[in-house]
């Protein structure tokens, strides 16, 4: 079967969703016989392809639970299992660092691959070192991960061999809802806290998206970056303390797989009773941890903050 090449490369920011979808010349009935499956790079996106794809092929997912995507790197047989996909579903925009060697080299080779968030209408960083560079991080917008269902079911029909589409259709439709009926949720939730009081401070910039949608202001990060790779230099601390002071934000949020040491160091420097709430913010948890599932993680997520900032809990 020959498949034509469609790639999409992010320019800049645009109104209208941009696919990054590679689809190039590949052999099928490799593998003794059966079909190619689906690799996804992140637990996140590897749980809401299970939800799309159901019963009707085989996903692989990379990064195990609370995996951290920036400096996750592939095993030997990791590596191969990308290349020989039936379609490749990562992230893109920067998120999976150690993996994106591996997706382009499948990619140059003809396997299908999805760069999720490229198509999801990516925004800038607004500030911090990433500033001007797109935000990996879309899918704490509920109605971004809307879209990127939508993308993915798209993606697997056109490129995954032996799927009924119409199954891939109806699992799709259900999903829709449930994130739908998420996001109406969230928006119920945020709106108990006064629009003034909705103030972030998180470990790295991550929760852009979630603030852009519902409506709060991102005073800052310990670790000035999208990725927590990079490091917070002494002036960085001192400068996010003084926002802490005078905005009055009483908690720091902390991705609950990375370490809060910063945090905590954050919270003493700011000279004021700071919480630090942990948060799931990349990565899905283990079952019984609170976020084995995205809609989970979000609800844990949206609980966490209102909880945090709400004034009758302080």
């Amino acid at each position: 079967m020959s498949r034509r090449a469609s790639r999409g490369r992010l320019l800049a920011p645009c109104p209208v969703a941009l696919i990054a979808l590679a689809c190039l010349p590949a052999c099928s009935g490799d593998g003794g016989g059966g079909e190619a499956g689906i690799v996804v790079t992140t637990n996140i996106l590897g749980d809401v392809t299970r939800e799309i794809v159901g019963d009707e092929a085989e996903v692989t997912v990379l990064m195990k639970p609370n995996a951290d995507p920036h400096s996750f790197g592939v095993s030997a047989r990791q590596a191969a299992a990308i290349e020989s996909a039936g379609l490749v579903v990562h992230n893109g925009l920067g998120l999976e660092e150690g993996v994106a060697r591996n997706v382009e080299a499948a990619e140059d080779e003809g396997v299908p691959t999805l760069a999720v968030a490229e198509g999801a209408d990516p925004l800038p960083h607004a500030s911090g070192d990433s500033a001007g560079e797109f935000d990996p991080h879309f899918w704490t917008d509920a109605r971004r991960m809307h879209t990127a269902v939508e993308l993915v079911s798209d993606a697997v029909i056109e490129h995954v061999d032996g799927v009924d589409a119409d199954a891939v259709r109806a699992n799709t439709a259900d999903y829709l809802g449930e994130v739908d009926a998420l996001d109406t949720w969230m928006t119920e939730q945020f709106d108990t806290i006064p629009r003034d009081e909705r103030n972030l401070v998180t470990n790295h910039h991550v929760f852009g998206y979630l603030a852009d949608r519902h409506g709060f202001r991102v005073v800052g990060a310990v670790i000035p970056s999208g990725t927590t790779l990079a490091s917070p230099s002494a002036s960085d601390l001192d400068s996010l303390a003084g926002a802490i002071r005078t905005h009055g934000v009483p908690a720091v949020f902390a991705d609950s797989s990375q370490p809060d040491r910063l945090a905590q160091v954050l919270a003493e420097e700011a000279g004021l009773h700071v919480e630090v709430v942990p948060l799931h913010s990349e990565s899905l948890t283990e079952e019984g941890e609170g976020a084995a599932t995205y809609l989970d993680m979000m609800r844990a997520n949206t609980e966490a903050i209102v909880t945090a900032l709400s004034a009758d809990s302080r």
